[in-house]
């Protein structure tokens, strides 16, 4: 069983499936460098840049204050990312085919492991996009109240942190109260009906929201750049190095979504030379931004005072701005719906990859007739997320989403060491420099990222990955192709024989 679940697939083999697909098989290879450089951009400056600095500076109940110095947070997780980035940047130049970190995990650890890897993809975007809805909810109906026309409380407010007035004054359907977050719930569904139509129309809107976005976030700090107050940024840092790292550990979200990019590579045009490039470029625009607006958002106001759902609007109410503020709410709706448009095109893929490897039922894997996208997981996607949304809570799942995420970085960064040391002579259009200590600075980093997060969440996210390695048990080991296609153990990377299927395994997969 061991051997089984620990056979790895060859990337020649990945290669030759991908090739070998039919047409109603294939994804469409439509994007460009420009256009994965804005889903990149899309994916990463969203809900985290308007939301998780303020928190961060602010501390909580369970984590210190960062107070201004929230902006060497933003540099400490820039660096670890920066690591995790290059690592990336090799395994999707040798290895183009979509998935992303699951594919890669599927080439060097094998099936169990690639399994828990997409796991984890999996509960990092999809809890991602939860946290991501629910933040833009809070936004607009930020804009609804500034034009006087707000939206109830139990339309807006999750169920798991409703207050009993809430409660009392939600409409009943059958006797029960239905208290649930309307607009989280009503901008997933838009953003899953364009999906399904297409990759190139929904990489046009994307395109055109993220520069509208980079636009706002200019002005916006700009216009804040005038309203700075020195005075605030004394004590730098309240939290000591324990504040620096539990900021740290709760803005690494603003940074997920970089590594988007690698579960497009089966629709890139020039994958081994442009997905690389792409998440450079995606973390070193972010990371400038991130720490010009922590700059400016804990100049203009005490640290202390923006730990709200929007501390951007917040500190310049502060300053006696609120036409500014509402010009910032209308820019965070903006900048959080690029970033579901990504996440949501992100999701489908690792499903519609994992499924074609028969560790999830086939009909994931179905590819839609006209629109050439993988549109089965996108609706269900889809559907969990709008569930998600519409009940869940923003801390509880943007922290559980940050296990997941760091997670996947080390065993990317541990990823690159062991190819390099199995299959040296592969060839690499993209290498990781000064390998190994490059991935160990990435491993590292991440580890004390890790120690930044809450005990409980750990507990969270240890029963996810035992119900996953259930649903393994009883499916993915049963039908998975190291089941049911013959190993070559001959071959030197592992690579599992490219001979057809037995016919009874069709059969039964049917």
């Amino acid at each position: 069983m061991l051997e089984k679940i620990f056979k790895i697939k060859g990337i020649d083999q990945m290669k030759r499936e991908v090739s070998k697909a039919s047409k109603d098989e294939s994804l469409k290879r439509v994007l460009k460098l420009g256009d994965l450089i804005a889903l990149g951009l899309g994916a990463v400056i969203g809900s985290g840049i308007f939301v998780t600095a303020g928190i961060a500076a602010a501390g909580s109940e369970n984590y210190a204050a960062a107070g201004p110095s929230v902006m060497v947070s933003f540099v400490v997780v820039a660096i670890a990312c920066l690591f995790c980035v290059f690592c990336y940047a090799e395994l999707a130049s040798v290895i183009p085919i979509a998935g992303g970190a699951y594919t890669y995990t599927y080439a060097t650890f094998g099936e169990y492991a690639a399994w828990i890897m997409a796991c984890n993809i999996i509960l990092e975007y999809m809890l991602g996009n939860v946290a991501v809805a629910i933040s833009w909810s809070g936004y607009f109906n930020a804009i609804l109240k500034w034009l006087g026309i707000g939206l109830p409380d139990w339309a807006v407010t999750s169920s798991m942190i409703a207050s009993p007035e809430v409660w009392a004054s939600a409409p009943c359907l059958c006797g029960i109260p239905i208290v649930c977050n309307i607009p989280a719930v009503a901008i997933v569904f838009l953003t899953t009906c364009l999906l399904v139509r297409g990759i190139r129309e929904s990489s046009n809107v994307n395109n055109f929201l993220v520069v509208l976005k980079i636009v706002i976030i200019l002005a916006v700090i700009g216009l804040g750049a005038a309203w700075v107050n020195p005075g605030n940024w004394v004590p730098f840092a309240p939290g000591g190095f324990a504040g620096i790292q539990a900021g740290a550990s709760i803005i690494f979200f603003s940074y997920i979504g970089f590594d988007f990019v690698a579960t497009v590579s089966e629709e890139a045009e020039n994958p081994q030379r442009d997905l690389s490039r792409a998440m450079i470029i995606t973390l070193a625009v972010s990371t400038l931004l991130y720490a010009l607006v922590a700059a400016v958002l804990t100049g203009m106001a005490k640290y202390t005072l923006l730990g709200t759902a929007d501390p951007m609007a917040t500190a310049f109410r502060l300053v006696g701005m609120p036409k500014a503020a509402a010009f910032i709410s209308i820019g965070a709706v903006v900048c959080m719906t690029a970033v579901l448009i990504s996440f949501q095109i992100a999701q489908p893929r690792v499903w519609f990859v994992v499924a074609r490897d028969k560790l999830l039922p086939p009909f994931f894997a179905k590819v839609h007739a006209k629109y050439k996208t993988p549109y089965v997981t996108t609706i269900f996607i889809g559907l969990l997320v709008t569930l998600g949304a519409g009940f869940l809570d923003l801390t509880s799942v943007v922290a559980l989403c940050n296990v997941g995420a760091i997670f996947c970085f080390i065993l990317v960064c541990l990823e690159v060491i062991v190819l390099r040391h199995r299959q040296p002579d592969l060839e690499r259009p993209f290498r990781t420099p000064l390998v190994p200590w490059v991935p160990i600075g990435g491993i590292l980093s991440c580890i004390y990222l890790a120690l930044g997060v809450h005990s409980h969440t750990w507990v969270y996210y240890a029963v996810w990955i035992v119900v996953c390695t259930l649903i393994y048990s009883f499916y993915g080991y049963r039908h998975g192709y190291s089941q049911h296609v013959e190993i070559d153990g001959a071959a030197g990377d592992g690579e599992i024989e490219s001979g057809p299927v037995p016919d009874q395994v069709v059969e039964k997969d049917q």
